[in-house]
C-alpha cells in the first residue's frame, strides 16, 4: 500500500513557502505560526523529502493525545533529546522511557507539596532582599530585574549556604552563553559544519563542563560537611532508588541540577515580566491584588496560610500565562505509527504544539486577546483548566509548577503591597527562545 494511502495528514504547507519564509520564521516564528493557522486551520504539516513529516498544531485534542492519552507512543524530538542533552546532561528534561520514568520516581517526593512549605520562608526572605534594591520612580528594564530575582531563589532555594556570589554569577553567564548559542544551532541546522569548524561547539562544551565543575564542587561539600541543610540539594541527596535503595551519582545529581537551574529560573522571570506588565496597564485588576494581599494578611502572618489563601493573585498570574506561556511550544515524536482523529501517522512523524496559540484559540477561549483574570475563578476556573498549559501537561508535567507559583505569588505580593506599578510600553516585544523572553518591557515603581 502507498504511503499516501496508508498515511493521512493534516493540510500541508507547501515545502516553498516554508523556505520563502524560512529567514522570517528563524528570526521569530510566531507571527507565521499565526498566519498558517489562520490559513490552513488548528492544525498543518509539511512534508519534508520523501517521508519525514512534521505537524503543527494548537488542538486540544491533539495536545492532550501526545502528552496524556498515549503519551508513551511519544518521546521527546531530537530538539531536545540531543541538542539540549549535549549541554545540559541526562537530566528529566532530555531523557525519555524507563530512565526517565525512574528519575521522575526518585526525584518527585522532593517537590511534594509538604516539602515546598519547608522551603517558603528561606523562599520568602530571599525575595525580601532582591526587591529591597528595586530602583524607584524611573523606568525600569524589569526582565533583567525579574531574572535576577528568580535566579537567585533557585540557587539559594537549592543551595542554602553553600555558594559564593562569584560562583552564582558564574553559573548564570554560561547558562545564558550556551542557550543562546543551543538557540543557533537549532534554528540554523545547516551551519553546524561552521560551528564546529570555528570552534563554537567546542567553546561551549567547555563552558557546560565549567558548569559541571562548580556545581560538582558544591555537592562535594555538602556531602563531605555531613550538614542537614534544609534546601533542595540535602532534599536531593536524601532520595533512593525504590530497587537498590542508592541514591543518585553525583554526576546524575549535576545533570538534574542543571536541569532545575534552567527550567527553574528562566520561566519564572518570564511569567513574572509578563504579569507586572499586565498589572501596571489595569490599575482596576492591580487594586484587587493589593486589596487580596492586605485582607490575607490581617487573617494570618504564616507565609504558607497566605499562599493557600492568594486566589486572586494566581489568577491574574495564570492570565498572564495564558496570554505568554512561558514554554510556549513542546515537541514530541511518534516511537509507532498512530491514529489522533482523522489522521493516521507515520512513526517519527515529529509534533509539535504551540500553547501560545492553543493559549488563543478562539475555540477555546471567549475575547482570547483580552486579559481576563476571572477565567480562573469559580466555575470559569474549570472550563479553562482543560485548555491551559502553563506548565505542559501529563506524567511528563513541570515538576516544580508548585515551586514556581509560591515563587511568584510572594514576589508579587511583595511587590504590589509595596508599590505601585505603571507600565511604560503599550506593547510587548518578544525572543521565542527555548521560552518565551520579554524584550523591552519597562515599568515605573512607585511607593504607595
Amino acid at each position: 500500500m502507498s504511503e499516501n494511502k496508508k498515511y493521512s495528514y493534516p493540510n500541508k504547507l507547501s515545502i516553498f513557502r516554508f523556505f520563502l519564509d524560512a529567514e522570517g520564521v528563524r528570526r521569530n516564528p510566531i507571527p507565521f505560526h499565526k498566519k498558517y493557522f489562520d490559513k490552513f486551520g488548528d492544525s498543518f504539516s509539511l512534508k519534508i523529502g520523501m517521508s519525514k513529516h512534521l505537524i503543527l498544531s494548537r488542538d486540544n485534542e491533539i495536545a492532550q493525545h501526545i502528552l496524556q492519552k498515549n503519551q508513551k507512543n511519544y518521546h521527546k524530538s531530537k530538539f531536545q533529546s540531543v541538542y539540549l542533552s549535549k549541554y545540559l546532561g541526562k537530566g528529566l528534561l532530555t531523557v525519555d522511557g524507563d530512565f526517565w520514568l525512574k528519575q521522575r520516581r526518585l526525584i518527585q517526593p522532593a517537590f511534594h507539596k509538604q516539602k515546598m512549605n519547608q522551603l517558603v520562608e528561606n523562599m520568602n526572605q530571599i525575595i525580601i532582599s532582591e526587591l529591597a534594591v528595586l530602583v524607584e520612580k524611573k523606568a525600569v528594564d524589569l526582565f533583567p530585574v525579574m531574572s535576577q530575582l528568580a535566579f537567585n531563589v533557585v540557587a539559594k532555594s537549592l543551595f542554602q549556604l553553600s555558594i559564593s556570589e562569584e560562583k552564582l554569577n558564574r553559573i548564570k553567564v554560561i547558562i545564558g552563553e550556551v542557550q543562546n548559542f543551543l538557540i543557533k544551532e537549532i534554528r540554523l541546522p545547516h551551519k553546524a559544519w561552521w560551528f564546529a569548524a570555528t570552534g563554537q561547539v567546542k567553546k561551549h562544551l567547555e563552558l557546560a563542563e565549567e558548569n559541571n565543575s562548580i556545581i560538582r564542587g558544591i555537592i562535594e561539600d555538602r556531602i563531605a560537611s555531613n550538614e542537614g541543610i534544609n534546601d533542595l540539594l540535602s532534599m536531593l541527596l536524601e532520595t533512593r532508588y525504590e530497587d537498590t535503595g542508592e541514591g543518585m551519582s553525583v554526576k546524575q545529581l549535576i545533570d538534574e541540577i542543571k536541569v532545575l537551574f534552567i527550567a527553574g529560573h528562566e520561566t519564572t522571570a518570564n511569567a513574572l515580566t509578563f504579569t507586572l506588565y499586565f498589572l501596571g496597564r489595569n490599575p482596576e485588576i492591580q487594586q484587587k491584588v493589593f486589596d487580596e494581599i492586605i485582607e490575607i494578611k490581617s487573617q494570618t502572618e504564616n507565609v504558607v496560610e497566605q499562599l493557600q489563601k492568594m486566589t486572586y493573585t494566581s489568577a491574574v498570574l495564570n492570565e498572564a500565562m495564558r496570554l505568554y506561556p512561558p514554554a510556549w511550544i513542546t515537541d514530541r515524536q511518534n516511537v509507532e505509527d498512530d491514529n489522533i482523529g482523522l489522521f493516521n501517522l507515520k512513526k517519527g512523524t515529529l509534533i509539535g504544539v504551540s500553547f501560545y496559540e492553543l493559549h488563543r484559540n478562539p475555540k477555546y477561549w471567549d475575547n482570547p486577546e483580552e486579559f481576563i483574570p476571572e477565567r480562573f475563578l469559580g466555575e470559569q476556573k474549570k472550563h479553562s483548566m482543560q485548555y491551559f498549559y502553563p506548565f505542559g501537561a501529563g506524567p511528563r508535567m513541570c515538576i516544580g509548577a508548585g515551586f514556581a507559583m509560591y515563587e511568584m505569588c510572594l514576589t508579587i505580593s511583595h511587590i504590589v503591597k509595596k508599590y505601585r506599578i505603571k507600565t511604560v510600553n503599550s506593547d510587548i516585544k518578544l525572543n521565542p527562545l527555548i521560552t518565551l523572553k520579554p524584550v523591552g518591557v519597562e515599568v515605573i515603581f512607585s511607593k504607595r
